[in-house]
């Protein structure tokens, strides 16, 4: 009888389990994940590697963007055929401003900054290829990886990606946003 009710349990174990309901159910079967926190040895060059991997796009939500290595990466991109849009926060735009405007000019990048209000666009976050999502706490500044204590989150997963892109859009699309920049 033992092993027949260890059958039973080994079945009940393989059976396909109904799909997560609530808050997990948009959460993807597979995902590629790694954690990176700072200060800490080399991640500053997660997000240079992320942007340098680009081929098609890279869209940008920016709390703060003062890293000139990155805005520099960015370009680069841009160069290479990247489409580049960056959404910054409209109160932040003040530490930004000299550094977004660097790449402002450069052909296939697009800037926006959120309307000053007592809300920021607190998002540190992009996306790569539609494939790759960058999120965590840590701004997009030499202090953000450097001295401050941040994590950084990669994950490889088009539909989480696709979750960012469909909040980047919203935000993108607001009607009272500020273009930066001849485009």
């Amino acid at each position: 009888m033992r092993p027949l009710l260890a059958v039973a349990v080994a079945g009940l174990a393989l059976a396909p389990q109904a799909p997560p309901a609530g808050l997990l159910a948009r959460e993807p079967a597979v995902a590629g994940v790694r954690t990176y926190y700072a200060p800490g040895a080399g991640i500053e060059s997660v997000d240079a590697r992320l942007i340098a991997s680009a081929k098609t796009s890279i869209d940008m939500a920016a709390y703060v963007l003062t890293d000139r290595a990155l805005i520099s990466e960015l370009g680069r991109a841009a160069m290479r055929g990247v489409h580049v849009r960056v959404y910054l926060d409209g109160e932040q735009m003040g530490r930004s401003e000299s550094a977004a405007l660097q790449i402002a000019a450069t052909p296939n990048v697009e800037l926006r900054q959120k309307r000053r209000s007592r809300d920021p666009m607190h998002l540190k976050s992009f996306v790569v290829d539609h494939r790759v999502l960058r999120s965590g706490s840590a701004n997009f500044s030499v202090s953000g990886v450097d001295y401050q204590d941040n994590d950084l989150i990669v994950i490889e997963s088009p539909s989480l990606a696709e979750s960012f892109t469909e909040n980047f859009e919203r935000l993108w699309a607001r009607a009272d946003n500020q273009r930066i920049g001849a485009r």
